[in-house]
């Protein structure tokens, strides 16, 4: 059996608990050490001191909202391509491919633009205090226009995904990741170039993911053919990669919506205070990229399962899906809930302020992430099958719909408490709503079952 062959097999026809191990594993495991980028640049540039913990927390949302152009093409594109390949369309799904790739790099490279003309006014509105801004500045500086390569990155991530090729994906998140831990200390440190060589390694390791991509589609490996003669940005195409590509760059863009918001309220308690909740923000998306990582293995055997209508394969995969990402999620927010303080004392020379509220905050984190395997399983499946609508409402909750309020109000109410119980209490209202959903989704499931089999009865 050829590659391209033994990939299709996984997302069409393969037992559900190897298709869910070949295809999630390795890109949890990639997403893993992906976020270790954030953790080790947080474990070292906090040895520097607690300002300069402070710009790496106040640049973090906008690195993850020009993340969100590589989702914007990536994810819009696999869900509508793992659809194309279970409609046996593999010509149309080779369009897609090529016009999301050069898509989202002519994109991101005016974006990354525009967002180093108007550098110091976004991480002012970002947070930024007074002894924050030197050292943002020059972090942001590198990190910024290096996001280009990370934009590449995303994209080729969802596509070689979206084909089942999740252990490519786990290679060049692993090298980079890696990569990224041996330069930090030696640039920050040993070379005494301080928040600059946090960034400027964390550079290099992107571009050595890019390589790994880049030697995957030359070598050609992939499923798809690569070329910018195939880039068709026709109303079809386009308008199916951003039905499920806005909503994605909007919970990205949420996400990093979200996180200004925290520093802001933040910042009136001071400096160890945004540090703190930087810390915690890093130390929770570690798990939270895992289960996406997880998730993105699912998210092609659903649209697969889907567009072939293979509905008992699809049920499986949601009820195995639901039952593996809890069961990491709540071990994973147990460690988080029961070890706060030695986790925490991880990114500080020893600020007791950070300490203090680190720790809270991790431990309220903690307990609220049992539901977030429970949640992204839905939010994502909305999208995998092409439901834009419902898979924007639900994805938009936890980040937005839900935070954004109780981020406005909580703190006048409870003050620093506010601040640091926010994130858990938009977890818990969203874990309510996607309840809501699923037995929604779950009733037009069967409904759809229904009426296929009935015609094929008939026919």
């Amino acid at each position: 059996m050829n590659g391209g062959n033994r990939k299709m097999e996984l997302l069409g026809s393969a037992p559900i608990a190897k298709a869910l191990l070949a295809m999630g594993i390795p890109t949890m495991i990639g997403m893993m050490i992906n976020a270790l980028y954030n953790l080790v640049d947080a474990y070292f540039v906090g040895g520097l001191g607690t300002s300069q913990m402070g710009a790496i927390s106040v640049t973090f949302p906008l690195g993850q909202a020009v993340v969100g152009l590589g989702l914007l093409f990536g994810n819009g594109a696999a869900s509508y391509i793992s659809r194309l390949l279970g409609r046996g369309e593999k010509e149309s799904a080779d369009r897609v491919a090529s016009t999301a790739l050069y898509g989202s790099i002519f994109v991101g490279a005016f974006v990354i633009l525009c967002a180093v003309i108007f550098l110091h006014p976004i991480l002012r509105l970002l947070g930024a205090t007074d002894s924050i801004m030197p050292y943002a500045v020059t972090y942001a500086g590198i990190y910024i226009i290096s996001s280009i390569f990370n934009v590449f990155n995303v994209t080729m991530n969802n596509i070689a995904t979206s084909e089942g090729a999740a252990k490519t994906t786990m290679c060049a998140l692993l090298a980079g990741a890696l990569l990224n831990m041996v330069l930090d200390p030696i640039f920050i440190y040993s070379l005494g170039y301080g928040v600059a060589g946090a960034a400027a390694a964390t550079a290099i390791s992107q571009v050595f993911s890019t390589l790994v991509y880049l030697w995957y589609i030359f070598r050609k490996k992939s499923v798809f053919s690569f070329s910018i003669k195939r880039c068709s940005f026709s109303q079809r195409i386009m308008s199916e990669i951003f039905k499920i590509g806005i909503p994605t760059l909007i919970f990205q863009l949420l996400t990093s919506l979200s996180i200004t918001l925290i520093n802001m309220q933040a910042g009136e308690y001071g400096d160890s205070v945004i540090a703190g909740m930087g810390a915690v923000t890093r130390i929770i998306s570690m798990g939270s990229l895992m289960v996406f990582g997880f998730i993105k293995g699912f998210q092609p055997i659903a649209g697969y399962s889907y567009g072939a209508k293979k509905y008992d394969r699809l049920q499986k995969a949601i009820k195995t899906s639901i039952l593996w990402s809890t069961i990491f999620c709540a071990i994973f927010g147990l460690v988080m809930a029961l070890f706060p303080t030695a986790i925490i004392s991880q990114f500080t020379k020893g600020d007791a302020e950070m300490i203090r509220v680190g720790q809270s905050a991790l431990r309220a984190n903690g307990i609220s992430f049992i539901l977030f395997g429970f949640y992204t399983v839905y939010s994502s499946l909305f999208l995998a099958l092409g439901k834009a609508r419902e898979g924007f409402i639900l994805g938009a909750c936890r980040q937005g719909l839900c935070f954004v309020p109780v981020i406005l109000l909580l703190p006048h109410i409870w003050g620093l408490g506010g601040i640091l119980y926010a994130q858990p209490a938009a977890d818990v209202i969203s874990a309510v709503i996607a309840v809501a959903m699923a037995v929604s989704l779950h009733r037009e499931l069967a409904n759809a079952k229904t009426n296929f089999f009935s015609a094929e009865a008939v026919n």
